[in-house]
């Protein structure tokens, strides 16, 4: 997915960098923070320099990197000040040493000292060998932080440094680059509302290892997740094919064909239509909420208009086939048709290859299904599928609102801006 250059345009981020091996990975969540548009500073521990010394952070930011040689009281280069410049504050990785310090408020650094006078969310990314992770004083400390407005970032279960197969690795630069601009860019409108969202190309079995389908690459589908996941949303993913670099807190659920697409969508609309519960386990029993915000579906999905009417089972032998082989199809399921629509805003998508009948067949989409929205996409040809890049109509009754052409990313968050007017 392309994530364009200025998804985080005027963000302020604030990078603190502990004495952990991990330390290589803030490099790559820095280029992935920059290229975004965003302005990154560094402040790191003595521990940090261990591993990687300020000048690689410096040429990396543009931008002198804050320790405790240098604190400057004549301008913004202090440990009060740096705070005020920063949008977010991301500790990564988080030695399980600085996680002790900061859950009981110690600041015999410039890094702690920072993170003790910074009032705004802080992202907290642990980084040590499972023993230490799992530690009861370090899962207390982990509790005590989640509750003084640290987001913990899960760590994740691989080879770790000191040669063994555990839990404790720091998340993937990809991954704090997600959380980091969720944390920048959520929406009130978004924030918590459930937002089920369907793509890629159905695949009909003609035999165990023949099928039809299309051309659908689903990077449509997960730009649009992906963009909701940044607002806020509470996303479920239905989809034949995604992106890999998608955000772990996305919910995904695999399927091929149309009533496997048909079972989990209705599933997941009823669920949806239930709300649900607002961090219940940081609440008080008298605190729990319900969130009651009416759930969007985005129908991406290109579902196959026709299926073939008889599947077989194993492999069909082309010498019995014979010269010529008449598959019979049959029409498939309309799944917007089939699925209950209401107290849910339906929002369909529909590709068109004549500019000249596409709006008429988009506004009869509309009408027909009951949408509460369309987004066209005229086709040039077959080479449209899968590219990287996408030009919407977005229809609505008696409304036609044009999203001009960009990366998928972009018009996704376009799109979103338009289905909050819904």
């Amino acid at each position: 997915m392309i994530i364009p250059n200025n998804l985080l345009k005027d963000k302020k981020i604030l990078l603190g960098v502990t004495g952990s091996i991990a330390v290589y990975k803030s490099l790559e969540l820095i280029r992935h923070l920059t290229k975004a548009g965003a302005e990154v500073r560094v402040v790191m521990s003595e521990s940090a320099k261990k591993f990687v010394t300020p000048l690689t952070f410096e040429t990396l930011t543009s931008n002198k990197v804050l320790d405790d040689t240098n604190e400057d009281w004549s301008s913004d280069f202090n440990h009060i000040k740096i705070g005020e410049w920063a949008d977010l504050f991301v500790i990564a990785p988080a030695s399980a040493n600085t996680i002790a310090k900061l859950a009981n408020a110690i600041a015999d650094n410039i890094l702690l000292q920072c993170a003790l006078a910074y009032p705004k969310k802080k992202l907290l990314a642990p980084s040590a060998n499972t023993n230490m992770l799992y530690n009861p004083i370090t899962q207390a400390n982990l509790k005590m932080l989640a509750l003084a407005n640290y987001e913990l970032v899960d760590t994740q279960t691989k080879e770790l440094a000191c040669k063994t197969q555990g839990n404790g690795a720091m998340a993937e630069p990809i991954e704090l680059f997600w959380q980091s601009a969720k944390a920048l860019l959520s929406d009130d409108f978004w924030t918590d509302r459930r937002v089920i969202v369907t793509g890629g190309g159905t695949i009909e079995k003609i035999d165990d290892v023949r099928y039809i389908s299309n051309f659908s690459s689903g990077k449509m589908a997960s730009a649009l997740a992906s963009a909701l996941y940044c607002k806020g949303a509470d996303v479920n993913l239905i989809s034949t094919k995604k992106d890999k670099d998608l955000a772990e807190d996305i919910h995904t659920i695999d399927v091929d064909d149309t009533q496997e697409m048909l079972e989990y969508l209705g599933d997941s609309i009823r669920i949806a239509k239930k709300g649900k519960l607002s961090k219940p386990s940081l609440m008080n029993a008298d605190q729990i909420q319900l969130i009651q915000k009416k759930p969007y579906l985005f129908m991406a999905a290109a579902v196959s208009d026709y299926v073939p009417k008889f599947v077989q089972d194993g492999k069909l032998k082309k010498d019995l086939i014979g010269q010529e082989w008449d598959l019979q199809l049959k029409k498939n399921i309309d799944i917007l048709n089939s699925i209950d629509k209401t107290e849910i805003t339906t929002i369909g998508f529909k590709a068109e290859m004549d500019p000249n009948s596409a709006h008429q067949n988009a506004t009869q989409m509309l009408e027909s299904k009951n949408l509460d929205a369309v987004c066209l996409n005229v086709l040039k040809d077959s080479s449209s599928f899968g590219s990287d890049t996408n030009k919407i109509e977005f229809i609505k009754a008696n409304q036609i609102e044009s999203i001009q052409s960009s990366d998928k990313l972009s018009v996704s968050l376009e799109i979103l801006e338009h289905a909050k007017k819904i």
